[in-house]
């Protein structure tokens, strides 16, 4: 109770207080808090929102940055000049949850012949006398948490461009895709928007057709591929 109050009624002591905190309390108080609450909001919404955008950005993800090698292969050359088939290098792709590495001796085959001589390809000659593989700087890595299976993807329809880009222009590779959970998730709920004839899988030319939802609802069906969205099928 406030001392100089203290000789009124309860009442009259209660009536009293709004004038006494309005003493205290400038009018403008009521207006800066206000404005101190929605201040406070916008500045939280804000770092949430750069906090997603940076998780999203390739300053985290790596994605379309060009990862340099101790060879410096270039799928533009290899793919998009010479023609070779993906399975040539990656050969478990088809039948095993990983695309595989090349040997060296796979390099060699051609480069036996073709660049003999070069001092690009030292590095190649040396590891395959010295029956030691090349240490390449993985490019797509997802975490150990995370199952992928390429073989799986392969007999769905999902074309080898689809997840890794136009490898056939890229004189290095990088990521093309940001392999966050997101972009998994968009194809997995969504595979008619995505999915392929069996035929074109390793097609790096191919472009979807104008009426891409009916073939991939059709591709969907024939192929049984089922929407799965749950944490075990890529968290296992």
């Amino acid at each position: 109770m406030i001392p100089e109050q203290e000789h009124l009624p309860r009442s009259d002591a209660c009536e009293s207080l709004p004038k006494l905190m309005s003493q205290i309390f400038n009018r403008s108080a009521n207006t800066i808090a206000r404005v101190s609450i929605l201040g406070a909001v916008l500045v939280i919404t804000g770092l949430l929102s750069l906090v997603a955008l940076m998780h999203r950005s390739a300053w985290n993800t790596d994605q379309r940055v060009a990862r340099e090698q101790p060879v410096q292969f270039s799928h533009e050359r290899h793919v998009g000049g010479n023609g070779i088939d993906c399975r040539y290098c990656h050969t478990s792709v088809e039948d095993s949850k990983f695309a595989g590495i090349p040997p060296v001796k796979t390099c060699m085959n051609c480069h036996s012949e073709v660049f003999a001589n070069s001092q690009y390809l030292k590095p190649v000659r040396d590891a395959f006398e010295s029956g030691r593989a090349i240490e390449w700087n993985r490019v797509h890595d997802l975490p150990d948490f995370v199952h992928f299976d390429h073989s799986i993807h392969v007999s769905k329809g999902v074309g080898c461009t689809t997840c890794h880009g136009p490898v056939d222009r890229m004189p290095l590779m990088w990521q093309e895709s940001s392999l966050q959970m997101e972009w998994c998730l968009d194809c997995h709920r969504n595979p008619e928007q995505y999915v392929r004839p069996r035929n074109a899988v390793f097609s790096v030319s191919y472009q979807p057709p104008a009426d891409q939802l009916e073939l991939g609802t059709r591709l969907v069906a024939e192929y049984e591929i089922q929407k799965l969205t749950s944490c075990s099928t890529c968290h296992q």
